[in-house]
């Protein structure tokens, strides 16, 4: 089983969240009973995608009948580790930090930050949205209170490598990383990459396209 899971795409995952987001919005609706097809018209796939994806973990599905949508969001919550709470800390509280703080939609999923840390002195005493901005110094020891292994990196490119490297040596194991740098890391660390300016020229790039 283990090697099993590690062959599934990064792609499947992220698949995999859209399915959770797609179907939370559905069960509002007080469907109780939903086909691959109602997801599909939702999203990007096909069906038979969406069977696939679910394959690799355990399909709740009955065919002819569809997937039962409260066990549905539970196993896909569990898929995605988001049944219980994830505690996060984001170090860079700059303007993006500040507003990733101030943002709403991780509760929705169950992520919460408990800490935010900073080597701005301007900045640091200061509470946003009930997080008090910490000396990056104290990292270790609130990590390791928390025990936290999930981060958000904010920071600006030259710094961010070495932010990053403490950051695993405080146990961290997951970072999703804003800063526009390739990190550097052990191969048990998983980092996510968030470059908007990239993400802005290949949005520019197919936008051409469509006009030419």
């Amino acid at each position: 089983m283990r090697k099993k899971i590690e062959s599934i795409s990064q792609e499947t995952i992220r698949r995999i969240a859209l399915y959770l987001r797609s179907i939370r919005k559905l069960s509002r609706q007080n469907l109780t009973i939903i086909s691959s097809s109602q997801i599909s018209n939702h999203l990007s796939v096909t069906p038979d995608q969406f069977r696939k994806d679910l394959s690799y973990f355990g399909s709740l599905g009955k065919p002819g009948v569809g997937y039962k949508v409260e066990p549905l969001v539970k196993h896909l919550e569990k898929i995605l580790g988001v049944d219980s709470e994830r505690r996060i800390i984001l170090v860079g509280v700059g303007k993006l930090g500040s507003a990733l703080l101030a943002y709403p939609g991780f509760l929705s999923f169950n992520f919460r930050f408990v800490a935010a840390f900073d080597n701005d002195a301007e900045k640091i005493g200061k509470v946003i949205q009930g997080i008090k901005i910490q000396d990056i110094s104290k990292m270790r020891k609130k990590i390791l209170h928390f025990d936290v292994d999930l981060a958000i990196l904010a920071v600006p490119a030259e710094s961010a490598q070495s932010v990053a490297e403490k950051l695993v040596e405080c146990g961290i194991r997951g970072i999703l990383n804003f800063a526009p740098v390739n990190l550097n890391l052990p191969q048990d660390v998983y980092v996510l990459d968030v470059d908007m300016g990239t993400e802005l020229m290949v949005l520019s790039y197919f936008s051409r396209r469509v006009l030419l």
